[in-house]
C-alpha cells in the first residue's frame, strides 16, 4: 500500500463494515457446498486481524473443506504460527521480493528487515506448516538482480520459490510493461546456473508452472499473468474483507454479499446467488492487457491479495 497513497490521513474503513468471522465462515461453507476444496486467507495482511485463528478455527470444521492456506508478509508469523497451526492452518506462503534489506524496501517499504520475515519462515516450520511457499515480484531494475540469490538461497531448503511477472494490480503501483521481467527470462538466468527441467501442473487450474532442479535440489514455481496468460483455466473467486465478490484479480468492481448477509438472505438465496456471479463471469483482462488497459479502475491488491 504506498504511503503516498495511504498516508496517515487515509479513511479505512470502520469495523462495522467488515464481515464478522461468523458472515465469513457462512459464505465459506457456502462455496465449498458449490465445489470448492481450498480457502485461502490473504489481504493486505492478514495477520493484522485481531484473533485471526478464531476465523481458521471455524473454517476447519467446514465438511468438505480440504486445504486452508494463508498469504502473509511474514511480519507477525513468528509470534503467530503455533497458534494459527493449532486452529487447522495447513499451509502458508510468504511474500519475499528480495535477501537484503535495501532492495526488499524498495520493493515493498514496509518498515522492517528481512530478519524478520525469515525468522516467520523458520517459526512456521517449526510449527509444521512446511514446505513454506515464498512469493517473489520481480520488477525490471529493482530486485531483477536477486532472482539467483534467492533462487540460491532456496535450493535444498523444501521450500518453493515462485517468481511473479510484476503485474498491473490496482491503480496505485505505477505498473510499466517495461518494468515486467518475463518468466521464461528467469527461467533461463536459473537453468543457465543450475539446469532445471519443467514439471506437471499438481491440479487443474494451478496458476504456477513448476520446474525443478535436475540436482534434486528442489521446486520453484513462475507465474507468468503477463505474458502467459491463464484466464482460460481461472479457477479462483476472491472475497474482500467488506464482503464484496470479485471474479478477477483485475475486476473494477465487485458484487455485495454483506448487504445481502446483513438484510437477512436464506443461504438458498445466498448460494443461487453466488451461482449466478460465477456462471456470468467473462473476465479475460490478462489476455487483453495493453499498455492502455493498464490505467483502467482497478481494485487494488491490498483489497483482494493475489
Amino acid at each position: 500500500m504506498p504511503k503516498e497513497v495511504f498516508g496517515r490521513d487515509f479513511v479505512f474503513l470502520d469495523r462495522a463494515e467488515l464481515l464478522s468471522f461468523e458472515e465469513l465462515t457462512r459464505l465459506a461453507r457456502l462455496f465449498v457446498a458449490r465445489g470448492v476444496e481450498k480457502v485461502r486467507i490473504t489481504g493486505g495482511e492478514p495477520l493484522v486481524r485481531r484473533e485471526l485463528e478464531r476465523l481458521i478455527e471455524q473454517l476447519a470444521e467446514i465438511d468438505g473443506l480440504r486445504d486452508i492456506a494463508l498469504t502473509t508478509n511474514g511480519a507477525l508469523l513468528s509470534r503467530k504460527a503455533r497458534a494459527l497451526r493449532r486452529a487447522g492452518l495447513r499451509r502458508v506462503t510468504v511474500s519475499l521480493d528480495a535477501l537484503d534489506d535495501r532492495t526488499f524496501g524498495a520493493m515493498n517499504d514496509v518498515g522492517f528487515p528481512v530478519a524478520r520475515v525469515l525468522e516467520g519462515i523458520e517459526s512456521a516450520v517449526e510449527a509444521g506448516l512446511s514446505p513454506i511457499k515464498i512469493n517473489t515480484v520481480v520488477k525490471r531494475g529493482v530486485n531483477d538482480q536477486s532472482v539467483l540469490e534467492m533462487a540460491e538461497n532456496f535450493r535444498h531448503s523444501g521450500h518453493i520459490v515462485r517468481f511473479i511477472e510484476y503485474m498491473d494490480v490496482g491503480a496505485t503501483n505505477g505498473w510499466r510493461l517495461d518494468d515486467v521481467v518475463p518468466a521464461a527470462e528467469i527461467v533461463e538466468a536459473i537453468d543457465s546456473q543450475w539446469p532445471l527441467e519443467a514439471v506437471d501442473p499438481n491440479y487443474e487450474g494451478e496458476v504456477a508452472s513448476r520446474y525443478r532442479y535436475r540436482d534434486g535440489g528442489g521446486e520453484i514455481g513462475l507465474i507468468a499473468s503477463v505474458t502467459q496468460p491463464f484466464c482460460g483455466g481461472c479457477t479462483r473467486a476472491r472475497l474482500s474483507a467488506e464482503g464484496k465478490l470479485y471474479t478477477c484479480l483485475f475486476a473494477a468492481h465487485g458484487h455485495d454479499f454483506r448487504q445481502l448477509l446483513r438484510e437477512g438472505a436464506s443461504d438458498e438465496e445466498l448460494s443461487r446467488r453466488l451461482g449466478s456471479v460465477w456462471s456470468a463471469r467473462t473476465d479475460r483482462y490478462s489476455e487483453r492487457r495493453t499498455a492502455a488497459t493498464a490505467k483502467r479502475p482497478k481494485v487494488e491488491m491490498s483489497y483482494i491479495g493475489g
